[in-house]
């Protein structure tokens, strides 16, 4: 292996993210959806007849064009900026001016160094400035950005980001509680193991209101 080769994997096994936004080519969407799913349904073809798979047998030949639909139109399809949710915000008229705390959002993502599932819970929590976001939205915008190759700080922090966005508001925080199955099923293989990450943003860096919301969720959270 060479020393390039090395230094990769090494990355990839101490889950270390090179960038805070996702590496996406230029060209990511120069290709269609179906253009998508018909050249990775090959390449996914090629991978298993290569581990020796026999595709002629009635439960695996479908499993190249199924696996290929996966990535592009469920897991992966947070790459797809037209799929961003809309947040709709509603102005505060009746002056609620304590934090809003939504917990428990189940999260399903892929780590992007072994493509191995990540599991876990996202709790996130805001002050209105003056404005509201549809309660649902929130989970919607954890999915949306879950959908990708993604690192677990990195997922924290562009949850937190949109929300300011959505609300005018630096006061918005995000902590992730999840399993990784690139630790849980390989390598250490240590299944009890789960990661926190937490971001912190205005109001949420005071020690008062940060510990407000960490007493809301008790990170009790079971999987």
């Amino acid at each position: 292996m060479s020393r390039t080769e090395d230094s990769h994997d090494e990355i990839g096994n101490n889950h270390i993210a090179t960038s805070a936004t996702n590496p996406v080519r230029k060209d990511a969407f120069d290709l269609t959806d179906d253009q998508k799913i018909e050249a990775i349904k090959k390449d996914v073809e090629s991978i298993l007849l290569t581990l020796g798979i026999d595709l002629t047998d009635d439960s695996l030949k479908g499993t190249p064009n199924r696996v290929a639909k996966m990535f592009v139109k469920e897991v992966f399809g947070g790459l797809n900026p037209n799929k961003k949710p809309g947040a709709s915000t509603f102005q505060n008229h009746y002056k609620y001016g304590e934090m809003l705390v939504e917990k428990n959002i189940t999260l399903y993502s892929t780590c992007e160094h072994h493509l191995l599932p990540i599991i876990g819970r996202a709790h996130i929590a805001y002050i209105s400035k003056g404005t509201v976001v549809g309660l649902s939205k929130m989970n919607r915008i954890v999915d949306y950005f879950a959908k990708r190759p993604q690192v677990q700080e990195r997922l924290t922090m562009q949850i937190v980001q949109e929300l300011q966005k959505v609300l005018n508001t630096e006061d918005v925080a995000c902590v992730i509680d999840a399993k990784h199955l690139c630790v849980n099923s390989r390598g250490i293989r240590d299944i009890e193991s789960s990661t926190v990450t937490s971001e912190f943003g205005g109001k949420f860096k005071e020690a008062q209101a940060r510990r407000e919301f960490l007493d809301y969720i008790k990170l009790d959270t079971k999987f």
